[in-house]
């Protein structure tokens, strides 16, 4: 292979990694700058930023299936979730269902991998097993992991919604006195708080899957070997 058709490979990838990054983001980056610029308007900025969240998650979706040629389930569910929740908020005019949307998507993601347990099935490495391949034990880890990071974001969401004071919110909802937040917050935390969580947590399991990932069909059958070992929980 020459050295032109290694760039244009490498630059043909890097496009599609940014491209399916895109999807994934852009519209929580969406939502972020609508409530934004709404909120400058009018009043109801919220609900404003709900529907074109709507719109761009099924944007987002549409592009993956058929541009990108993948249909990727965590986006499946959060579009199905976001159009539930996010038609209820504008049809009721009631911004909790807006708020308790990221609690209810991120719960959906930890129970689907605890429960994938329970029948004896690895739903996180039956997303990610065709990239990489790793013992059992690592597979376990690694699901577990995430479905605590999960219910970590869902507990957090509920900390923040509950304690906003500038909107519906009674004072019954909140958990801790002294505890105010703006709707505002809230909304530019869900891009510029859980996204960096996010990449945090990601860097926090490179060691994890550097130490026993192999491309793909390179590795030994390790069905049921579980050689991963007990130190990394």
């Amino acid at each position: 292979m020459s050295d032109a058709e290694t760039v244009t490979k490498d630059s043909a990838k890097t496009l599609g990694q940014g491209s399916k990054l895109l999807v994934d983001v852009g519209p929580a980056a969406i939502f972020m700058i609508t409530y934004n610029v709404a909120g400058r308007l009018t009043d109801a900025a919220i609900y404003w930023a709900t529907g074109v969240f709507m719109l761009a998650t099924a944007v987002a979706l549409a592009w993956a299936i058929v541009v990108q040629k993948r249909t990727p389930p965590m986006l499946i569910v959060t579009f199905v979730i976001v159009t539930l929740f996010g038609g209820m908020t504008i049809y009721l005019q009631d911004p909790i269902f807006a708020y308790i949307k990221p609690t209810i998507i991120n719960l959906i993601f930890a129970f689907a991998i605890l429960g994938s347990f329970a029948f004896g099935f690895n739903v996180w490495k039956a997303l990610f097993g065709s990239i990489f391949e790793m013992p059992e034990r690592a597979w376990f880890i690694l699901g577990v992991r995430w479905a605590l990071f999960f219910m970590l974001l869902a507990l957090l969401n509920e900390v923040l919604w509950r304690h906003i004071t500038d909107t519906v919110v009674s004072e019954q909802a909140r958990w801790f006195d002294g505890l105010e937040i703006s709707e505002a917050f809230w909304a530019n935390f869900r891009f510029w708080g859980t996204y960096p969580i996010f990449f945090l947590f990601v860097l926090a399991n490179i060691p994890l899957t550097l130490k026993y990932a192999q491309p793909a069909g390179e590795g030994d059958d390790e069905e049921g070997s579980g050689e991963a070992g007990g130190s990394d929980t």
